[in-house]
């Protein structure tokens, strides 16, 4: 195993991801982001806030993109899912 250094930056529902590799970053709110790596591929996590369960896929731009809309979405009602705020 390796070591690693990684660093990231907050803006809202965007995140700059830096480390040793280069500059990477990702969109989404708890439970959800897509993203680019510094290696240059691209990426959707899904997780389970709080238990530290979750799962890194790499996906083609064009369900990224659809991906990402949703995430921007999901990202505009505070992280709540939307039937959270509908309720």
């Amino acid at each position: 195993m390796g070591f690693y250094y990684r660093r990231s930056v907050n803006i809202g529902p965007f995140r700059i991801n830096l480390g040793s590799g280069g500059v990477g970053y990702s969109v989404g709110g708890r439970g959800f982001r897509v993203g680019k790596s510094a290696s240059g591929r691209r990426y959707t996590t899904f997780s389970l806030p709080g238990t530290g369960i979750g799962y890194r896929s790499g996906c083609s731009w064009i369900v990224m993109a659809a991906l990402g809309a949703a995430a921007l979405g999901a990202a505009a009602l505070g992280g709540r899912a939307l039937w959270e705020v509908l309720a």
